[in-house]
């Protein structure tokens, strides 16, 4: 998980952040591109077992996540005990926590409120505004055949 904090650390001083910026910081910190270029700039990247992702969207928003666990779904295309796979999603988040809250983030993050949207996209979640971002880590699953992953997403809205 300290590449996940260590990349948080290097994004949280890029003003504005911008793909191209970010994935400039992913290649920095020798990530490993994934093949997913998007407008001319590397969107998917890997490190060790993580993964990270860059996404841009209109008015300058963009968001940076990664994928710190994830547990697939088993052969019939879902899981036997979907429940006890959102439990130790759980856990993992509930571990990986004090690192976001103990790292050099710390004195820079204010405890957000979560809103409905956010409950409907995550099963489990704490989420913190960092300056004018907005820090979220929690357990999701996209759609039932989908696998459960514990997900950090740092979400620059730009001008939107």
């Amino acid at each position: 998980m300290a590449e996940v904090i260590a990349m948080l650390e290097e994004l949280r001083s890029i003003t504005p952040l911008t793909a191209e910026a970010a994935a400039a910081r992913f290649a920095a910190q020798e990530w490993t591109p994934g093949s997913k270029v998007r407008d001319g700039v590397e969107t998917s990247w890997d490190k060790g077992s993580v993964g990270g992702w860059i996404q841009t969207f209109g008015g300058g928003a963009v968001s940076v996540s990664f994928f710190v666990w994830i547990r697939d779904v088993d052969e019939s295309g879902y899981f036997d005990d979907v429940e006890a796979v959102y439990e130790e999603g759980e856990q993992v988040l509930a571990d990986f926590l004090p690192e976001i809250e103990g790292s050099s983030l710390a004195g820079y993050l204010v405890e957000a409120e979560v809103t409905e949207a956010d409950r409907d996209e995550f099963i489990k979640l704490k989420k913190w505004t960092l300056g004018a971002r907005i820090l979220t880590a929690g357990v999701i699953q996209q759609d039932a055949d989908l696998p459960v992953m514990v997900m950090v997403v740092l979400e620059d809205p730009g001008a939107a």
